[in-house]
């Protein structure tokens, strides 16, 4: 399923849901997350992704789960990989792939 608008990044719902409604400025939670303010302005503002550990730090402060933020930026990223100039590749005969055990569970 193609995504034609893009996700928000998950920097921007930190701090329009989490941030602003509790009137906490961007500095207040680079400290409680123990990050420098503009490492987190910069994912505020989509100049760089979510990782894994922001994630964690983040679901720590706001009482949620590292996986949810973690899923808001595999969004964007996949959404901004399909926006780019991506050539259609040949696909394998079917005959040649096997369904892995990792590929089914997945």
């Amino acid at each position: 399923m193609k995504q034609t608008r893009r996700p928000v990044n998950p920097g921007l719902v930190f701090y329009e849901d989490v941030l602003k409604p509790l009137g906490i400025s961007i500095s207040q939670a680079a400290e409680m997350l123990e990050v420098s303010r503009s490492t987190l302005d910069n994912l505020i503002n989509g100049k760089v992704a979510l990782s894994p550990s922001m994630a964690i730090r983040i679901a720590q402060v706001s009482n949620t789960s590292p996986e949810s933020w973690l899923l808001m930026q595999m969004k964007c990223s996949l959404w901004k990989a399909r926006t780019t100039n991506i050539p259609k590749l040949k696909r394998l005969p079917q005959n040649t792939i096997k369904t892995s055990k990792m590929l089914a569970s997945a």
